[in-house]
């Protein structure tokens, strides 16, 4: 298969996979198992990418096994969080203002959701499209990789572990990470795109690479991430989120402004 070949199947499996995602919505009520699969969907076209493409065969086996290992640790994150409890405020807020066509309104976002999953997939693509030999730059995305994943999948136990205890249901977690960054978990995610550009480089177009992290940090910065995280937050801990928000950075980790 030519390289345009793999790439509208790619496309294809997203709109056929997140037609159905929204037919799973619609049958269970809860527009929020998008978070879910949306890690799943990436990692599946990945792997496909992995396969089909003819770049160096050792390194499309370590990207395949590396967007697989991503996607299973967040998914499964995600379905802890989702199951058992209710609609996301964000979805149920969406269906309310859409009347009579959300159900419709709700196919579209998704299938926004699956454009943004395809491009998402690209920086497999690149690296799996790699032909060049091994060189330091696939140690570092190595590396860069195990760090985000690490320290994504702490952050996640650290917040988890503190919602756990109910003597902190209005207090605000401030241990491990959390301590300095507001939002570590959503630092990491961004790093762990970052070791895509290494992966991918000495390929054709290998920069393009770069757009993966920065539209990941874009949308969890500015769009979808923080100021909805944050807005809940202060509606639901007051003063004690605000005064987190003044000596914490909210993006980037570094030591807390109390600690001089």
């Amino acid at each position: 298969m030519t390289n345009l070949t793999i790439l509208i199947i790619g496309f294809v499996a997203m709109v056929v996979m997140f037609a159905l995602i929204w037919l799973l919505q619609w049958k269970i009520g809860n527009a929020g198992i998008v978070d879910v699969f949306w890690a799943i969907t990436v990692g599946v076209v990945g792997v496909f990418y992995c396969v089909t493409i003819d770049g160096l065969e050792q390194r499309r086996l370590l990207v395949g096994v590396l967007i697989t290992a991503w996607a299973a640790r967040l998914s499964w994150h995600l379905w802890s969080r989702f199951k058992g409890h209710r609609e996301d405020q964000r979805y149920t807020a969406l269906k309310k203002t859409w009347g009579d066509a959300a159900q419709l309104r709700m196919l579209r976002f998704y299938q926004m959701q699956g454009l943004g999953a395809f491009l998402f997939s690209l920086a497999v693509f690149l690296c799996a499209k790699n032909s060049s030999p091994w060189s330091i730059s696939d140690i570092v995305g190595v590396v860069v990789w195990m760090v985000a994943i690490v320290g994504e999948a702490m952050s996640d136990y650290q917040l988890y572990a503190f919602k756990q205890d109910p003597n902190n249901k209005c207090e605000v977690c401030k241990k491990g990470w959390w301590r300095y960054s507001r939002h570590p978990n959503y630092f990491f995610e961004v790093l762990h795109w970052c070791s895509y550009v290494f992966l991918a480089f000495g390929t054709s177009f290998w920069w393009l690479a770069f757009l993966m992290p920065a539209a990941m940090y874009h949308f969890l910065t500015n769009v979808t991430g923080i100021p909805l995280s944050e807005k809940q937050s202060i509606k639901s801990r007051g003063e004690k989120y605000r005064q987190y928000q003044q000596t914490t950075n909210a993006f980037f980790p570094w030591f807390p402004k109390d600690d001089g």
